[in-house]
């Protein structure tokens, strides 16, 4: 019998009555087709009352005479399990309970397991999966004797958990490296990712790959001996020489946890103890195995770091439901989209519309910017053809839909236009006037702008409910949020097909005001201009750098200068300025420094001298021209302790936020923070910019926010002193005890 006791557990609100969740089926003989059904989900989740349902499920098959084949499967090919109950770890804050959910996992799961090992009669076990088989539902095919994946563009397999703060605790850590090996395991599970079923099979994590609609058949016949698939294993060699092999164990394990140290800077646990229960797995017998990975993930679960991250999988959760109506429906997919502006936005925008499904025409007056945005689209379809994340089909399909023109032709039936012309409004107004007459009157216009208020695009362009804000961040490839900006008149309609668009293209939308800076770079800006006030106040670019980082920032406020562009940076500047006034204003002390050409990576050096190193691994070195051309003017900053360093930074960055919620900027404080995480790279381990706060108190928020204001060096600087003033939110807050994120 598995021992499931749920008193105690937290159960989900809408948990169904007992037995609800699976059903049997016996399509002949000896076989059963157990599917996972539960009636409360639309996709299997291995909450707690699935979990009781399909231990109960077990304990009868057991017992059954006869049985020779058991199928475990989704509902459809494409819908197995979504993995365990991301909002039941959110929940528990003890260790005692999170190790009886663990350990209640693994009692099902090795119930599974031994129906493949009974003495009356082994029976094959196989996980036919199919769509997203994340954590708990790939340890619960880990469990069976094979693994058939069905070849859907959806089905992604992998273990995850280390991305949210704890390891795979249902078997992942001990399973894995017996299927594949100590070294492979140590790989997938520290990376987290997800792979499409035929990588997956390559990497020996499942036995079959069949076409969908050949998923149940396939696996019964495996299950019925019909069929043979040979387990895919490690062999001898790998197995006695490195994953049983006590010094190859503490090689790898030292070495692992090195090249985790190295990206997550002491900030990340769950790599490092994943790392720890990964490589002595197969050294231990299965049930310490498995007791290693409970106690592991007991402690993880509880700590600051799970929770945050959990906190940050569940704001990306909630910014799906922007791409649907209040009813909750999505609105009919994009077919047909444009792009005004083939620079480096415009042509990486149009190309990831072509890759994911919409037929795209991307428009500028100049023939070779619309090669050489042609020539890169295909060179990334290409890119990723190779590395097998496209298939061929698809790589030509995305090639075609791509097409090109150096006049306003073709766009009688466009359904969206992203504008990524120069940010001047007479400009846009002109491109966007002549597209209007040539589009319908329904086509959405949407403006890829920084800096430009998305009323006053509109205000020259008729149906003005009709153009919204799609600010794109760059490289567009690389980064996750897309802040849809709404104007005064933009409809509800509109907002919704512009976020479904940006869902469908893999962004995380995020809808915001349109008032300067949006919210993004509204809050980057004093971050930034405080780093260059500390460095003139005698602070070194490297310290200011490393604090950051340190903090938890993915790189430090003078690299990101000279990445965007000091230039750049520094027009956004003005643009703060003028809308929001001497709290903005901008440090000049660097002007000389643009003026001689250092504006950053583009032009080899800025803070730093890019031109000697080779890669983005190589060390900085601080430009040699800074000291004469824009030195610190005191050297008061150099003494002060790194707490404060951070707390400037940090705090001018709060503030803003802070004023940015009263204002309504963003509809929640959610929303807030999923933008700072993943539009400014806020540390996710500390849940995003309020979450952060929260951590602190809102008292202890407001006594930081007032010594710095009080503080010798901001009392001197005069313009830009604002920045620190209380916002009233904060006085209202600290107050009354609350929090900014209930």
């Amino acid at each position: 019998m598995i021992d499931v006791d749920l008193t105690g557990l937290p159960l989900p609100a809408d948990a169904p009555e007992a037995g609800a969740c699976v059903e049997l089926e016996r399509p002949e003989a000896g076989l059963v087709i157990l599917r996972l059904v539960p009636p409360h989900r639309s996709l299997a989740v291995l909450d707690l009352p699935l979990m009781r349902d399909l231990a109960v499920a077990l304990d009868e098959l057991s017992g059954e005479e006869g049985l020779k084949g058991l199928v475990i499967a989704g509902r459809e090919p494409g819908s197995f399990a979504a993995g365990a109950d991301i909002d039941g770890i959110e929940r528990v804050t003890d260790e005692e309970t999170v190790g009886r959910t663990v350990r209640l996992g693994q009692a099902v799961f090795e119930g599974l397991h031994r129906l493949s090992t009974r003495r009356r009669g082994r029976v094959r076990t196989i996980a036919a999966v199919g769509g997203p088989v994340p954590g708990g539902a790939f340890e619960l095919s880990l469990a069976c004797s094979y693994i058939v994946a069905a070849d859907l563009p959806g089905t992604k397999i992998g273990l995850p958990e280390t991305q949210l703060g704890i390891l795979p605790a249902w078997g992942g850590c001990t399973r894995l490296p017996r299927r594949v090996g100590v070294p492979g395991a140590l790989a997938g599970i520290l990376a987290g990712k997800l792979l499409p079923a035929k990588a997956a099979y390559k990497k020996g994590w499942i036995d079959r790959v069949t076409p969908a609609e050949r998923l149940i058949e396939i696996a019964s016949s495996l299950a019925m001996g019909r069929l043979k698939a040979k387990r895919r294993g490690r062999g001898f060699i790998g197995t006695w020489f490195v994953d049983r092999n006590p010094i190859a164990a503490g090689i790898l394990e030292r070495g692992a946890i090195k090249q985790v140290e190295a990206r997550a800077k002491g900030h990340y646990p769950a790599p490092v103890e994943a790392a720890k229960v990964v490589a002595w797995s197969c050294l231990r017998t299965r049930a310490k195995s498995l007791e290693a990975e409970a106690v592991t993930a007991s402690k993880l679960a509880v700590g600051s770091v799970c929770k945050s991250l959990v906190g940050v999988f569940q704001l990306m959760e909630g910014a799906k439901k922007l791409g649907k109506d209040s009813s909750g429906e999505a609105p009919a997919p994009l077919e047909r989209g444009a792009v005004l502006g083939a620079g480096v936005m415009g042509g990486a925008i149009a190309s990831v519309m072509a890759e994911k499904g919409v037929e795209t025409r991307l428009f500028d007056i100049s023939p070779e910017g619309l090669d050489a945005a042609v020539i890169l689209h295909r060179k990334e379809l290409a890119k990723k053809k190779k590395r097998r994340r496209l298939e061929r089909h698809a790589h030509d399909a995305a090639v075609d839909r791509l097409t090109s023109s150096n006049e306003l032709i073709g766009f009688e039936r466009t359904e969206l236009v992203v504008e990524a012309v120069a940010e001047i409004l007479e400009v846009k107004h002109d491109v966007l006037g002549k597209l209007a007459e040539c589009c319908g009157e329904e086509t959405i216009l949407a403006t890829n702008t920084s800096s430009l208020s998305v009323d006053d695009i509109a205000a020259a362009l008729p149906n003005p409910e009709r153009v919204v804000g799609m600010h794109f961040f760059n490289p567009v490839r690389k980064m996750p949020l897309v802040e849809v900006v709404r104007g005064s008149q933009t409809s509800d309609e509109v907002v919704t097909k512009t976020a479904a668009l940006a869902l469908r293209m893999g962004k995380t939308p995020v809808v915001v005001k349109d008032v300067a800076g949006f919210l993004v770079n509204r809050l980057l800006g004093p971050y930034l201009d405080e780093a260059i006030r500390l460095y003139t106040s005698g602070v070194d670019p490297e310290r200011l750098d490393r604090l950051a980082e340190q903090f938890g920032m993915p790189m430090g406020p003078m690299r990101l200068l000279d990445e965007v562009g000091l230039d750049i940076a520094g027009h956004a500047a003005l643009s703060l300025h003028s809308a929001y006034g001497d709290r903005m204003a901008p440090c000049t002390a660097i002007r000389p420094l643009l003026e001689a050409g250092h504006l950053g990576k583009k032009t080899g050096s800025g803070f730093y001298d890019h031109r000697k190193a080779k890669s983005a691994a190589d060390a900085l070195q601080v430009n040699s021209k800074l000291a004469t051309l824009a030195p610190s003017t005191s050297s008061e900053g150099a003494e002060l302790p790194d707490s404060v360093i951070i707390d400037h930074l940090t705090f001018a960055m709060l503030a803003e936020g802070l004023r940015a919620l009263e204002e309504g900027v963003t509809e929640t404080p959610d929303e807030l923070d999923l933008a700072t995480v993943f539009g400014m790279g806020f540390a996710p381990f500390r849940g995003g910019l309020l979450r952060w706060a929260d951590s602190l108190g809102a008292a202890e928020v407001q006594r930081r926010l007032e010594a710095l204001r009080g503080s010798k060096l901001v009392q001197a600087r005069g313009a830009g002193a604002a920045r620190f003033d209380t916002p009233e939110l904060l006085e209202k807050y600290a107050s009354e005890g609350r929090k900014f994120r209930p």
